[in-house]
């Protein structure tokens, strides 16, 4: 993404040469990548509800998210005992 971005804005500064609105393009571009663009690539901190597929960036992010996983399983076997065996028994399967 960032060359895609870095050839964009190279052009534009070529094109500029004959039309000086290229270059504030260039720099709307380079801006809006530098504001917004690096923020989604970068790896995000551990939060209070990280995304199913991320991997947490350290040992303790890991296990406060496995230690709220058991306690809501916990309370789902609490709440739901029928509905649990069910599940125990078709997983033993």
């Amino acid at each position: 993404m960032g060359t895609v971005v870095l050839s964009g804005a190279a052009v534009l500064v070529v094109l500029g040469f004959g039309n000086p609105l290229y270059w504030l393009a260039a720099a709307g571009v380079l801006f809006l990548y530098v504001r917004y663009g690096l923020d989604s690539s970068a790896p995000s901190a551990p939060g209070p509800a990280p995304g199913a597929g991320t991997a947490p960036t350290s040992y303790k992010a890991y296990r406060d998210r496995r230690d709220k996983q058991a306690k809501w399983e916990r309370r789902y076997r609490r709440e739901r005992p029928l509905e649990s065996r069910r599940q125990e028994r078709e997983r033993s399967k």
